[in-house]
């Protein structure tokens, strides 16, 4: 695994960048996901207006004139903590590299290197205005797909929120015994939960600017799938405790990689590292875990596809590696199902299908409908073999994934109905 770029790279290519430290793998393929979002949402949006199923908006807009307060402030503002954090992380970047989230969330930096920034930035702002330029009001027409930087950055905040938010309620008991710590924390994320927000925050947005909801969502549906993937691709290189339950076909050998063993195993492996298992059950005889050798049939695949121990993962759990000696050198004494990686090759190929369909099927909104379907099928499906806190609902032991992936599947089949439904209704009356 992969915690940040630096040891990507060094592992992956034999180069040490040492300013790489500070790039977390998780916080990167995010932040790649969100612009091959935006990709090709803008390239759904456009195919779109050019066929005339989406209109510019007049929108009057404010050119020439001073700088307003407010821009001063906020260049004030901005660069404060581009100065405060940024000479911070320069004149102590031994400490700074060793524990870069941390420096973040801490009150740590350079108030002169804050103050300097935001003096330099005022006053840019103030020579680029327009002084003495009359402002005066113009008429423009302002394209959905000119809107997609705000959506994106939009979905970025409301997502992220969302999925922190709806994470500490699935882990209750963690987040109350540390509440501050968990809301901080840039770990623990719910997918559903950032989609969730985002989407209650980005069809706000789309009604006030006009734009129509179900050729945008409609559009936005591949972009949320291959978005998706690419994430999960952060799960799965940066090991950030987003595994499977244990394969206790496999067990985890000096060096980190899985080896295949009899099932009877998975009990010795257990008892050798029971103060692990401990710290992670309160009941050490049920522990979730599944044995699922490789078959002969799938011989061509690597054992990984099955079992990984995920060492060297960012979270740090698991047992010591002999022999390593730095702040991520723990592994998984089992092997658990890397269902981030399953989840990647499902996505990957439901976003080909998104793709494939979308200039077939002409009826707006049916294709988000055919996005919540798939999406929700294949979390309900992965979530079988996940570590996830379990409800207790009338005798059923749901994950929250489960019961939003099912109702993900109910209402996407109940919207198809709904938006051919009221296709036919207008065709009719025309």
């Amino acid at each position: 695994m992969y915690p940040n770029l630096y040891y990507a790279f060094r592992d992956l290519f034999g180069i040490e960048i040492p300013v790489f430290k500070i790039l977390q793998t998780f916080g990167f393929f995010v932040a790649v996901a969100f612009l091959a979002g935006a990709y090709v949402l803008t390239k759904e949006l456009k195919r779109r207006e050019q066929l005339g199923w989406l209109k510019p908006v007049s929108q009057t807009v404010l050119t020439g004139g001073p700088a307003t307060t407010s821009e001063y402030i906020s260049n004030g503002i901005l660069g404060f903590l581009l100065g405060w954090k940024g000479l911070g992380l320069i004149l102590n970047w031994d400490k700074v590299s060793q524990n870069f989230q941390g420096f973040i969330l801490s009150a740590e930096g350079s108030f002169l290197g804050g103050l300097a920034v935001a003096a330099i930035l005022v006053f840019l702002k103030y020579n680029s205005a327009k002084k003495g330029s009359v402002a005066k009001k113009e008429t423009v027409n302002i394209w959905p797909h000119q809107r997609v930087p705000d959506i994106i950055v939009m979905a970025a905040i409301a997502g992220l929120l969302g999925a922190k938010v709806f994470h500490n309620l699935e882990n209750w008991n963690d987040f109350v015994q540390d509440p501050i710590g968990s809301l901080l924390s840039f770990s623990g994320l719910t997918f559903y939960g950032g989609l969730i927000v985002a989407t209650v925050v980005i069809l706000r947005y789309a009604r006030k600017r006009q734009i129509s909801i179900k050729h945008l969502i409609d559009s936005a549906a591949p972009a949320l799938m291959l978005a998706y993937a690419i994430g999960r691709m952060g799960c799965q290189f940066a090991g950030d405790g987003d595994w499977g339950i244990y394969n206790s076909a496999y067990i985890t050998d000096t060096t980190g990689h899985v080896v295949q063993v009899q099932p009877s195993e998975f009990n010795n492996a257990v008892q050798r590292n029971i103060a692990f298992f401990q710290q992670q059950y309160s009941d050490t005889a049920h522990i979730p875990h599944a044995a699922f050798a490789k078959p002969a049939a799938l011989s061509f695949l690597p054992d990984w596809f099955f079992a990984s121990g995920y060492a060297h993962n960012v979270v740090n759990e698991g047992v010591p590696m002999p022999g390593c000696d730095g702040p991520y050198c723990r592994v998984l004494p089992v092997g658990v199902y890397p269902t981030p990686l399953y989840e990647i090759l499902a996505c990957l190929v439901l976003t080909g299908v998104l793709w494939a369909i979308r200039k077939k099927i002409i009826v707006p909104g049916v294709i988000f409908g055919v996005y919540l379907v798939l999406n929700g099928l294949e979390r309900f499906f992965v979530e079988k073999i996940r570590v996830n806190t379990k409800y207790d609902i009338f005798g059923f032991h749901p994950t929250q994934a489960e019961i939003i992936s099912f109702l993900m599947v109910v209402g996407g089949i109940i919207w198809i109905w709904y938006c051919r439904k009221k296709n036919t209704a207008v065709a009719t009356a025309s």
